[in-house]
């Protein structure tokens, strides 16, 4: 498991990647969280909320879950965790742009995010 340092230089690298335009109105920067976040649909914990885009009272904002990512690939090191990482902060900046673009139709990764989990669901209902 890497350490909280290790994670949150991986993020920050990761970061530096991007074009300045991707943070244009991300009020809420990027912020790295402690937690596990299961999501409320999940069943037997066997799910994990590796990162989100959120929106709440004006402020834009991407938070990364270590906790999740640790139960997620507790054996991930340095490498391995950099190339996961950057699959989520991009997918959670995609969610963004579209927001600013006003992207919400049948091809945008909010729609896309819909469907895995609608079939997710289905693969878990009794």
């Amino acid at each position: 498991m890497i350490s909280t340092e290790t994670y949150k230089k991986i993020v920050s690298e990761l970061l530096d990647e991007l074009p300045e335009a991707f943070f244009r109105e991300l009020t809420g920067g990027v912020i790295v969280s402690e937690a596990l976040m299961i999501p409320d649909y999940a069943r037997d914990n066997d799910l994990y909320t590796l990162g989100h885009y959120r929106v709440f009272s004006g402020v834009r904002q991407i938070v990364m879950y270590k906790g999740s990512f640790d139960r997620a690939y507790p054996q991930a090191e340095e490498d391995e965790a950099r190339e996961l990482l950057r699959g989520v902060l991009r997918h959670e900046f995609r969610h963004h742009l579209e927001f600013l673009a006003g992207i919400h139709d049948a091809s945008s990764l909010e729609a896309q995010d819909e469907r895995e989990k609608r079939a997710y669901l289905s693969k878990h209902t009794k």
